[in-house]
């Protein structure tokens, strides 16, 4: 795809030049974008929610699941990764309006960088909660063995920064190789089903406060409406909906269990870089099987939200956001993070938004000065779930209907076969809050004489769901187009990915694996989906042998 605009410094290679010369380098055209227009301060609270709802997600689960000392998560956790979004967001903004210079438009949307919702969940439930535990149970008292899981969760970071960071050389590469369906209907995917329905279940858990807000929210971004206050809409929405939740929960009218948040005290801690990452590395290592993963998912879907943003008219390179996010999870595991960052996949619903690159300013600074200061998580203690959740249903909403519009009409059902590896992953998130501990073991495990157990066959399908939609997507979209060599080889490569859990894992947490040591039914599994795999790279490359008349024909 052509790029709008001729680049500056042609002497020097861009992307060589340290990133302030890189950026100070792109402004010095004649355009000069606004930093702030009105649909800024909506993109602003939608981000900020966006960011805030995922901290209150990773404090309710390590301090409501696991009893990890409050204080550490809101002391030493929550500035360190807000700082990570502080640079991330920083860079972005600069990147928009080099671009604007360089294209000559005044319309072009910063890319939003926030912390990722599956890889933060899967951090605080899969890693940091049992590593606290496992700490304590080897006789650490609690406060000392949140410690020790914090250096834990800096060095994952640093892990993962590091991966990304060497990958992201590699990502235009395969957004040349790979169909625009794919890229944008493995996106869509994780938004309808994992981005709608989940904040969906949380929104409606108090319905009240909860489907008012997200009425709102859709009044004023989809079907554009006009309020009586001045004020943007997105504000007006939380505004609103806390007020309902606090009022009637007061007044004996909430949902069951209403309860005031506990208070911990904001404290300010400066997020200063620290080695305290070298001491987490030996327990890191442990869990690299899940983190290898994590950081391959965030580069894929840093390919992924460029080709969104490619698609609503922004014309980023692809390395230039891959780098920027690896720069801003390094960043935040040496300054004491534990989640990390990644550009979202609702760059085109900010642009609806009317946002500019005003936003992600105004963002960046906010969660990063309010990490430091306690704001952040004074706010996280404060506003309720139901009432922050609303806003990454919309979201789910603009992306999916954009994929839609983006790609070509022909290739709609492959990308909504995409969709269901997403499912599957979907229930394996829920199925341990469902299913006894000692029953999910027996569901996974037992064989009925009617093929694989089905539980088992959720969790393999789930696990890399990102990457499986993408082939999966991008096989369908070859036999469409008559490629059908293509397609074989795609599932071929499919076979390889799954000999080694990257698609398919085995191992119920989602880990790579080396396909010779396994034993047992994970064995079973994995093999019988590898074959699949081989068997219709096959019956596409036989069908391929085909006269191209019959072939068209058939087609």
């Amino acid at each position: 795809m052509s790029r709008p605009g001729a680049p500056l410094l042609r002497s020097w290679p861009a992307w060589s030049l340290p990133f302030p010369v890189y950026f100070m380098a792109s402004t010095s055209a004649s355009l000069r974008p606004r930093w702030f227009v009105a649909g800024d301060f909506n993109g602003f609270f939608g981000l900020v929610v966006d960011n805030l709802s995922i901290l209150g997600f990773i404090a309710m689960a390590l301090v409501g699941i696991f009893q990890f000392p409050a204080e550490v998560v809101f002391g030493r956790m929550f500035p360190g990764t807000a700082f990570g979004v502080l640079v991330g967001n920083l860079l972005y903004t600069l990147m928009a309006r080099r671009l604007a210079v360089r294209s000559g438009r005044e319309d072009v949307t910063a890319m939003p960088l926030g912390l990722d919702a599956p890889t933060s969940i899967g951090m605080a439930l899969l890693v940091l909660g049992p590593a606290f535990v496992g700490f304590k149970q080897q006789g650490m008292e609690p406060h000392a063995a949140a410690i020790a899981t914090w250096q834990l969760g800096m060095a994952a970071l640093v892990i993962m920064g590091m991966l990304k960071l060497v990958l992201s050389f590699f990502g235009e590469a395969v957004t040349r190789a790979l169909p625009r369906a794919a890229l944008l209907g493995s996106i869509a995917g994780i938004a309808l089903v994992l981005m709608g329905l989940l904040p969906l279940l949380e929104t409606l858990r108090s319905p009240v406060a909860g489907f008012v807000t997200l009425g709102l929210l859709l009044y004023v971004l989809i079907a554009k409406g006009r309020l009586p206050v001045r004020a943007p809409g997105v504000l007006v929405a939380f505004v609103v909906g806390t007020a309902l939740y606090y009022g009637l929960g007061l007044a004996g009218l909430g949902a069951p269990g209403f309860a005031l948040p506990q208070w911990t005290p904001p404290q300010v801690v400066l997020p200063l870089p620290t080695l305290g990452f070298i001491d987490g590395l030996p327990a890191a290592m442990d869990y690299l099987p899940l983190l290898l993963p994590f950081g391959l998912l965030m580069v894929v879907g840093g390919i992924n939200v460029s080709e969104s943003a490619r698609a609503a008219g922004d014309d980023y390179r692809t390395r230039d956001i891959l780098l920027v996010e690896a720069v801003a999870t390094l960043v935040a595991g040496v300054c004491g993070g534990v989640a990390q960052t990644t550009p979202y996949i609702g760059q085109p619903a900010y642009k609806h938004m009317g946002a500019r690159s005003g936003y992600t300013l105004l963002t960046g600074l906010f969660i990063g000065i309010g990490g430091m200061l306690g704001v952040i998580s004074g706010l996280v203690q404060w506003l309720p779930l139901a009432v922050l959740a609303p806003i990454i249903v919309y979201v789910a909403i603009d992306i999916t209907t954009q994929a839609f519009q983006a790609t070509p009409r022909e290739h709609a059902g492959a990308m909504v076969f995409g969709f269901l590896p997403s499912v599957a992953y979907l229930l394996a998130i829920k199925a341990p809050g469902w299913v006894a501990p000692d029953r999910l073991l027996e569901l996974t495990t037992q064989i009925d004489g009617h093929g694989l157990p089905e539980l088992a066959v959720i969790f393999t399908l789930g696990n890399g769901f990102i990457i499986t939609a993408m082939l999966w997507i991008a096989t369908v979209v070859a036999m469409i187009d008559g490629q059908l060599r293509r397609g074989a080889l795609l599932m071929l490569i499919a076979a390889g990915l799954t000999l080694f859990g990257l698609i398919h894992s085995v191992d119920p947490r989602g880990g790579i694996h080396l396909p010779w040591l396994l034993e047992g039914l994970p064995r079973i599994i994995s093999w019988q989906f590898a074959g699949a795999y081989v068997a219709l790279a096959a019956m596409l490359a036989l069908l391929s042998l085909q006269k191209p008349s019959a072939a068209a024909g058939d087609q």
